[in-house]
């Protein structure tokens, strides 16, 4: 069955790429949809990010990256993808995730399969990496490398 993981992906962390390796031993076929949304002020560009999410993701046979627009039930109707994974860490991921659960099935038969965050990255999220980088910190360890690269060159230029 081919599943979508879907998100902002700003930047991509190893949390993430535990879910999408996850998601890939369970279903076999993984389409990573790395979407805009409005309200965010996003530190890379959509272009950027789909290009990492790429790197991150380019030894995992199975797994594709896609630029996502418009509503997620279109996308994997026009895909052929039969459900949605998603990671959640805590309780408001929970309350976030059903809401939107819901939604995707009401509109369009999308089922959702929410995959509990491995211990390790449970507190992991892309806004504390964007906040300690921000303030100098180092996040290479929560990040795939091609990400720390890309965020030391950020850091360089800016």
């Amino acid at each position: 069955m081919k599943v979508l993981c879907p998100g902002s992906f700003d930047p991509i962390t190893v949390g993430h790429l535990d879910i999408i390796e996850r998601a890939h031993a369970l279903f076999g076929e993984v389409v990573v949809a790395i979407g805009n949304n409005s309200t965010k002020n996003y530190l890379f560009t959509f272009d950027e990010r789909v290009a990492l999410v790429r790197g991150a993701t380019e030894g995992l046979e199975g797994v594709t990256v896609e630029g996502m627009d418009g509503l997620l039930v279109d996308f994997c109707r026009e895909r052929g993808i039969g459900a949605v994974i998603k990671g959640i860490r805590f309780g408001a991921d929970v309350d976030f995730e059903l809401q939107q659960a819901h939604m995707n099935r009401d509109l369009g038969g999308i089922d959702t399969v929410l995959l509990p965050a491995a211990k390790d990255h449970v507190t992991l999220s892309s806004t504390i990496i964007r906040q300690v980088h921000s303030l100098g910190g180092d996040v290479s360890a929560y990040v795939p490398a091609n990400v720390a690269g890309a965020l030391a060159e950020r850091r360089r230029a800016g």
